[in-house]
């Protein structure tokens, strides 16, 4: 298949690149920048102008293809309610470029609008729209499309991580850094799910050749790593001291980051696991944060 893939020189996408690539498939790969097209031309990949804030780009781009991978996503968390209602509009555009054909649609969420209570991990037969993470427009968004008959499917995404980068934790190290302690919530007892980014890259693979409209796929490979366990880790990495905060004080220490910082986001991916054969393999998350660098600061 020719596979559409936004966001195709990010964490995630750059990963999927070469996964699609290995299994026979072509990439068609967005990028807004001359140096990224140079990037995807030197991978083996077709480059792509475009960008979220085009959608006419993400109409033309879904066009050409057999199907979509959507990984693009604007990670500046001040504003982070506007740029999951940007999501949901360019998930709208590309979508529209699909109906009336089974061509494949896989979005991006997050794992913890799978959650139906509190301290529960989520699953993948959940949708809970009240869920207070923003993101869930993305999936009201996938929804829509669905009704509409085109063939949309969600990859939830719990913390992606390698020894560079692990999703919201990259931000907490910068926190630490900035602050020089590292903090926790309460007790520190709230897990994150975690996924090695290359496993990750794997599943949005079999989730674009599986096509199963409606389906919810949970990229995880731990159940939940305590928040404390992930501060103390940074705690060493860094050499700062580690603080268990009150959630009074914890608004005024993580900022934006406060949304998510107590919140248990535990998640299942039993059911993704027996669907697709997908058996993650990849190092875990606190052994990825052992063996970083912590000299670098986070690009």
């Amino acid at each position: 298949m020719l596979i559409f893939l936004t966001g195709a020189t990010g964490f995630i996408g750059s990963a999927i690149v070469p996964e699609l690539l290995s299994a026979g498939h072509r990439v068609l790969g967005m990028t807004r920048s001359e140096a990224g097209a140079r990037a995807l031309a030197e991978a083996g990949a077709e480059p792509f102008l475009g960008n979220l804030e085009d959608v006419d780009s993400l109409r033309r781009g879904a066009a050409k293809a057999d199907g979509v991978i959507h990984t693009a996503f604007d990670h500046d968390f001040s504003d982070f309610v506007a740029n999951c209602q940007k999501d949901r509009r360019a998930i709208a555009a590309l979508g529209s470029a699909l109906k009336g054909s089974d061509r494949p649609l896989v979005i991006t969420s997050g794992v913890g609008i799978g959650s139906s209570a509190s301290g529960q991990p989520a699953t993948e037969e959940v949708f809970n729209a009240e869920y207070p993470n923003p993101r869930v427009a993305s999936e009201l968004a996938g929804a829509e499309l669905l009704n509409e008959g085109v063939n949309v499917s969600v990859v939830r995404l719990p913390q992606v991580h390698d020894t560079v980068k692990q999703g919201l934790v990259t931000y907490l190290i910068d926190l630490a850094r900035a602050k020089d302690v590292s903090a926790y919530v309460g007790d520190g007892a709230n897990r994150w799910a975690a996924g090695p980014v290359l496993d990750v890259a794997r599943l949005y693979r079999l989730a674009v050749e599986k096509a199963d409209a409606g389906v919810r796929y949970h990229a995880v490979a731990e159940e939940g790593v305590r928040a404390r366990d992930i501060a103390e880790i940074i705690g060493r990495g860094l050499n700062v001291p580690v603080t268990t905060l009150s959630p009074e004080e914890a608004a005024g220490h993580f900022g934006w980051l406060g949304l998510f910082a107590g919140l248990d986001m535990s998640a299942s991916s039993v059911w993704t696991q027996a669907r697709l054969g997908w058996h993650p393999t990849g190092p875990g998350l606190l052994a990825d944060l052992e063996r970083m660098d912590y000299s670098r600061a986070s690009s």
